[in-house]
């Protein structure tokens, strides 16, 4: 059974962001405005580190002629990423979370686990990018490049905390600047007009079919379908017809314009290496481009490529960061701590390049670039297929369905795309088999060859059969409509509904904060009425030996320091009690006391430790917030009332 048949998403994509940007301006250009920005960074995955191998070698085999194969692929990308955008738009669910209501459980985690792979070779690339371009720019060795590159894990927590615009601004500036360096380049080079041209004219000459292939496979990404369906609703519109077909129709500017940026990068970096290799000298790596660029294009030539290099790695970082976030939630619908999240998908990509680097060498970083191309293309096909199925059906986008003409577009796409990233990823796996056959080794009675065969061949008509149960399902047995989204306009009679609150937790810390948290939780008490519980957990090297039987002199301190405080209150008039737990793991202590004897309102306090203490100590606040259903009260020392 679908679980789109007895459940609905529960939880909003990308909650933390989510309606956070309002977009209600009488202007129509602020208006404007305040919807461009999620494309942008979508925009990101289509110029990020593995794109650029296959651009390089593109130009520098072929010249200009195969300009026209990334035009193609981005008015491909323009069609899926519109389509995403209206996704999530029109139905309020991202693409994973809508697959979730679609497909049965086994297939949703099949499918969840083929997007987590896709995630973490886009951050592969991210991370070969990332410490080539610092090898480039600093002489840094790869190996502590990768060290330096596990840093930048919590860059976009930090951003975070700017909010979405702010983050927006930041990848936007990237962009700008990966665009500025290879315009200064292109002007160095002064490539042939004429010649830049006739490469939109449609023509592949002889060996460079595998090189389009390998240019569209690595132009549309999997992961970025994800992230727009989400990036749009964190636009605050209302709900009805009006503000979806004004949401959708300033979100296909956005797209249009962003993939035009992409595709002048993209562009530009096969320009610059068809006008100073082609002919020339035979270029096969990122390494080999940079290392060339000086004796063509002077001295500033290698830096300004290596700055657009850490740029591409680093943007491309952030936005991974966030599509692997909204495939976890809205396929599980599981939510982790963010950087928690960050550091497993960074570690995935990290181990194979380290191990890569120390058993072969530095020079395969670029086999490992080409190892996370046809990984993507590999799971490609199971994000555009049920897009194009989700925005085709009226049953949940209504009168926004995709209609005939846009679906023939979309599902030729799908058809090149699927076709040529099939072709892509078989023929790389014959060249694997291949180059296992040349080594000659063994594995037991078996050849190596037979076994990388049989393992490859195997994962991948697995796959087709599962692409297949995916394309047709929909059409066989669609599955009820979903569930609508929640709703995010106000219910006022809900709203002004009396709710009187007659016990109130309060969580002290026996600290300098403690005055605020208790002036927070008197605010909203009455006394004769209002039951106040006063908690603490003590928690010392002898609380998590001897537990409550514990008698040192903090927890005597502690109960002595309760105690005073009830004498107080109950002086006041409020009706208090005192309850003093023990430690180790306060949230954990405050959760079971909670469950076990709850309140309407729980008031703690936050120090708003920033990041790094964060980690370090906990996150009391956020743990019991997680654990618990009630409402809570969050006081910060010296915030003002």
């Amino acid at each position: 059974m679908s679980t789109g048949e007895s459940t609905a998403t529960e939880r909003k994509s990308l909650s933390d962001v989510h309606g956070s940007v309002g977009v209600a301006h009488q202007n129509p250009l602020k208006r404007l405005f305040a919807f461009l920005g999620p494309a942008y960074l979508v925009s990101v995955g289509y110029m990020d580190p593995g794109n650029w191998a296959t651009d390089l070698e593109g130009g520098a085999r072929f010249g200009y002629a195969l300009l026209w194969v990334l035009l193609m692929s981005n008015l491909m990308a323009v069609i899926l990423q519109t389509l995403s955008a209206r996704l999530g738009v029109v139905t309020g669910h991202d693409l994973a979370q809508a697959c979730r209501a679609e497909y049965s459980r086994p297939i949703n985690f099949a499918l969840w686990a083929l997007a987590e792979i896709a995630i973490a070779a886009c951050d592969l690339a991210e991370v070969v990018g990332t410490v080539i371009a610092l090898k480039l720019l600093f002489n840094l060795p790869l190996l502590l490049g990768c060290v330096v590159t596990a840093l930048d894990t919590f860059l976009l927590l930090w951003l975070q905390k700017f909010g979405m615009r702010k983050m927006e601004a930041v990848i936007l500036t990237l962009v700008v600047t990966i665009g500025g360096c290879f315009l200064i380049q292109i002007l160095l080079a002064q490539p042939s007009p004429m010649a830049l041209l006739g490469g939109f004219k449609p023509t592949l000459p002889p060996g460079s079919l595998v090189v389009a292939i390998g240019i569209l496979g690595a132009t549309v990404m999997p992961h970025n379908l994800y992230l727009h369906s989400a990036l749009v609703q964190s636009r605050r519109i209302g709900s009805d017809r009006a503000s979806k077909a004004q949401a959708c129709k300033y979100n296909l500017i956005d797209s249009a314009l962003a993939l035009n940026v992409a595709f002048f990068v993209n562009a530009a970096i096969l320009v610059l290496s068809a006008a100073v290799f082609h002919g020339r000298a035979e270029v096969a790596s990122i390494e080999e481009a940079s290392e060339l660029l000086p004796k063509f294009l002077g001295s500033a030539a290698p830096i300004l490529f290596g700055v657009a290099l850490l740029c591409a790695g680093q943007s491309s970082t952030l936005t991974g960061t966030l599509a692997g976030q909204i495939i976890m939630e809205g396929y599980l619908d599981l939510k982790i701590a963010p950087w928690l999240r960050r550091l497993i998908t960074r570690s995935l990509a990290l181990i194979p390049a380290v191990l890569t680097i120390l058993l072969v060498g530095e020079q395969a970083t670029q086999q490992l670039l080409v190892l996370s191309q046809v990984v993507l293309s590999l799971q490609l096909a199971f994000a555009v297929i049920p897009l194009i199925h989700f925005t085709s059906n009226r049953r949940n986008m209504g009168e926004f369905a995709t209609p005939w003409w846009g679906q023939s577009l979309a599902w030729a796409s799908a058809l090149v795309i699927v076709g040529l990233n099939a072709r892509l990823v078989f023929d790389k796996i014959g060249e694997w088999v291949d180059q296992a056959a040349a080594s000659g080794r063994v594995i037991g009675p078996l050849p190596l060859s037979w076994v990388v065969g049989g393992l490859l061949y195997g994962v991948a008509l697995s796959a087709a059969g599962l692409l297949v149960w995916v394309t047709i399902k929909p059409l066989v047995k669609a599955s009820h409509a979903w569930k609508p989204a929640p709703n995010t306009e106000l219910d006022w009679s809900d709203a002004l509904r009396p709710r009187r609150i007659s016990r109130i937790g309060v969580a002290l810390e026996r600290g300098p904060g403690d005055s605020e948290i208790l002036s927070r939780a008197l605010s909203l008490a009455e006394p004769g009425k209002t039951v106040l519980t006063i908690l603490h957990v003590v928690d010392t090297p002898m609380t998590r030996v001897y537990g409550s039987e514990t008698a040192d002199r903090e927890a005597e301190a502690d109960q002595k320091y309760l105690a005073d405080i009830v004498e107080g209150l109950e002086q006041q008039g409020y009706q208090t009690r005192s309850i003093l737990l023990y430690g180790p793991d306060r949230a954990s202590r405050l959760i079971r006391q909670l469950k076990a004897e709850p309140v309407d309102l729980l008031v703690v306090g936050s120090h708003g430790h920033g990041l790094v203490r964060d980690l370090l100590f906990g996150q009391t606040v956020d743990k019991v917030r997680h654990g618990l259903t009630i409402p809570m009260l969050i006081a910060r020392p010296g915030e003002d009332t």
